[in-house]
This record gives C-alpha cells, structure tokens and sequence, in this order.
C-alpha cells in the first residue's frame, strides 16, 4: 500500500478508487519483468501514464522509452517509422533512416492505439514480439532488437477481429498481461478531489484564488457522466476557473460549462416551469391515495369473488354485532377493517352477484374474521385470529411507490419522476429523504 501511494505521489495521481489501486498494483508486479503489457481503457483514462510506471519500475529504467500514436502516423510511413528504411526505398527517401525498434533498443516503446494499426504493420509486429527480428523497409538484412512493447488500446480489440481489422496471433501476444483502467466514471469516489487538483494548479499558475462548489454543484459533478474522462474534467476546471466571476460555482453555473449535461444527465437543475414544492408534493400524494383506492378495490373484488365461489352468508351488521365476546378476535384488527370498508368508493366495473345483495350492501358491512382452522367437531370454533397490521402511514406508502417505479424503470430517474407525476428535481429530494 506504501508503494501505491509512493507511486501516485510521484505521478500526480489522484485517487482513492479501489479499481484504480488494483490497476496501479498490477503494474508494479509486472514491471520488472519483459512481458509485453496490453493497457485497455477509454479515451481520457490516463493510460499513458501506467506506462510510464512500468517503464520507470522496470529494469529498463535508465534506457530510454518513447510513446508511440499508431492512428496518427499515416499508413503508408509507419513502417518506415517504427523499422526504418534504406535509401531510394521509396519516393523522397533520400537516406536510411533508423526506426524506432533500432533507435530505442534496450529500452520501452508505448504503441498507442495499436487498433488504428494496419494489417501489414501488424504481422511485422508479431514478428518482432516473437524473435525480436526486423528488417528496414527496402533491405534484405534482417536486423535484431530487445525492447518491451506495452500496447494500449480505446476500442474493444476482441470486436476488431470479428470485423479482420485486427491480427487474433498479435492480440494474444500482445495480452500477456492487460490492465484495465476504470472510467472516470466508474471511480465517482475520485471526481472532486481531481476536480480541486486542477482548480487549485491553474489557480496557483495564474495567481488567483482557486474556485469552489457549492453541495449542489458537487453533486452535479459527480452524476456528470464524463464521456471524456480525466482530460475532459480537467478542461472543465481549468475552463470554469478562468471563465467565472464568482469563486463559487452553483449548480446553474457549473451546468454553463457543460454543454451536453442536459443530454447525458438527467436534470437535476431547478426549472422556470417547476411548480413550487408544495404543488409537487401534492401530486405525488395523489398518485399515493389513487394506487391506494385501486389496491383496495382490487382486494373488494377478490373477497367478493370468493364469496361468491364458495357460496358463504355473510351477515348483516345486526348479527356481527350480537357475537359472543368470548370470540378471541384481535381488537385492534376489527376496527381498521370496520373503517376502511364503511369509506371504501365502489367500484366501477362489478356485476351483480346472482342472488346475492348488490356490492354496495356488503361496503356497509363489517367484515368477518374468518378463523385460522377448525376443531374436529366441524362446529367452527375460533381458536386463533388471523391480526391484520394495515399501514396508513403516508412515508411508507410514498417510500414503496417510489421504490416500485424505479424498479419498473430499471433505476431511470427521469422516467420513474413521469410515471410518479413529479418532477425529477422532487424525485431525487425523496431519494435521499428516504435513502434509496
């Protein structure tokens, strides 16, 4: 662990993400071995930066080492670029010229990008990678070199050789070891204390005092999803730091550098249009009492239906109310039920029952407890109640729809708040009211 924080203080790496630490110690472990290392992450991830730590932890510290951009050589040069070439072996090659695998032997070459690389250049890489042999363009000598290929690539290589835009041989041999940089945003943990480093760097460079946020803008922050990653971040602190009046950034202010946060976040910036709270907590107290009276419907029907079912007398009230006391029904069970039924709005779509009193009869009845099981004399004898606990608390209610509709939409705020009939700014306060 003392070796990572030594490495991230030498580097200028900031971060607490456990991926990032993994990351960083398994290029510790590999460095002081030749294994050629495939480095894999987004744009913007810093990969270039885990090459430099293996060179610099490697055995081939003190040799030197280049970083090589395969997509910005142009196809038809980038062997001459990395073999070199003799004179007259094309047009305009006025001399020989040594590549990189001569001019860096013995020490590290980082070949950015290696998707962007052509077929041709691809095979007389896995040649080099399996004898450390090489021949210049337009020579027949076959020329030795010893340098430690790390590789690093944006693009999934595995898809590249579906399409044959890349070598399957040269991909296994480039990934003795990959690693595997975490996107910016999959290490949130991180955004703000990179977001402080840049701000306080350009403050220092330029003198003057460096920006903040305030806890709205910090959360803004970190819900951004960072397409472009750490570099994106860092022109987003540099660009805020230069460009803002105010020291102290809101969200509404942050939201200015962001052109595209609208389109990749879900809005969480209050609205001209928004109602004010109290309209909007009315709403979704709304939606509570509709889904409420729709369940207690549904369970209308189901006790009618099975009433009808099982062709059972229900009693009118006169005869509940001449029970015997001796029945051990739970107290606080009959009321709740008395209550709710005597209030419950009729349903809409019930046909009337043949024989039977209409369904608005039995909404003034109290209903019957009916007994947990009988004795072996069929009498019917209560001997335990069944103790009903209906909630009515309005949090709870509210807490379950909330969890339901993020549920029904896979976590999606924006549309969990339409389904709820709120805004998303009401949504996500409900959120951390109620620590979802």
């Amino acid at each position: 662990m003392e070796e990572i924080q030594s490495i991230k203080q030498r580097f200028g790496i900031v971060g607490q993400s456990l991926q990032l630490d993994r990351a960083l110690r398994t290029a510790l472990r590999v460095a002081s071995t030749d294994l050629s290392v495939l480095i894999m992450g987004e744009s913007g991830v810093g990969k270039e930066i885990f090459s430099k730590i293996i060179h610099s932890s490697s055995p081939r510290k003190h040799a030197k080492s280049i970083a090589i951009n395969c997509g910005a050589i142009p196809e038809g040069t980038i062997n001459s670029e990395l073999f070199g070439h003799e004179k007259g072996a094309f047009t305009g090659a006025a001399g020989e010229r040594k590549g990189y695998f001569e001019t860096y032997n013995g020490g590290t070459l980082f070949l950015d990008e290696i998707g962007e690389m052509p077929m041709d250049t691809q095979a007389y890489l896995l040649r080099v990678l399996e004898s450390g042999e090489f021949i210049r363009v337009g020579s027949s000598q076959v020329l030795k070199t010893n340098v430690r290929i790390i590789a690093a690539t944006n693009v999934d290589l595995e898809d590249l050789i579906k399409k044959n835009k890349f070598r399957e041989d040269l991909y296994y041999r480039l990934n003795t070891v990959s690693i595997k940089v975490p996107a910016l945003r999959e290490r949130k943990e991180d955004i703000y204390m990179l977001f402080r480093k840049f701000s306080i760097d350009i403050a220092e460079r330029y003198h003057f005092a460096p920006i903040q946020l305030d806890p709205e803008a910090r959360m803004l922050l970190e819900a951004y999803h960072w397409p472009g990653n750490v570099r994106e971040l860092k022109n987003i602190a540099e660009k805020s730091s230069i460009l803002s009046e105010d020291r102290k950034l809101t969200a509404e202010k942050l939201a200015e550098f962001l052109p595209n946060f609208k389109q990749r976040t879900m809005s969480l910036l209050p609205q001209p249009h928004m109602e004010p709270a109290g309209l909007q907590e009315r709403e979704i107290l709304y939606k509570l009492l509709f889904d409420m009276k729709g369940d207690l419907n549904d369970l209308k029907k189901l006790v009618l239906g099975l009433i009808r079912s099982n062709d059972l007398r229900v009693p009118d009230s006169r005869s509940l109310k001449s029970l015997e006391p001796a029945m051990p029904v739970a107290e606080d069970a009959m009321p709740a039920f008395t209550e709710i039924s005597g209030s419950l709005p009729e349903p809409e779509e019930e046909e009337e029952l043949a024989g039977e009193p209409h369904p608005h009869h039995y909404a003034q009845l109290k209903p019957v407890i009916l007994p947990a099981h009988h004795d072996q004399s069929g009498m019917g004898k209560m001997s335990k109640a069944e103790v009903v606990d209906d909630n009515l608390r309005l949090e709870d209610h509210e807490k379950q729809l909330i969890q339901r509709a993020l549920r029904k939409f896979n976590g999606r705020r924006k549309e969990a708040a339409q389904e709820l009939g709120i805004s998303e700014r009401t949504l996500y306060r409900k959120i951390r009211q109620y620590n979802l």
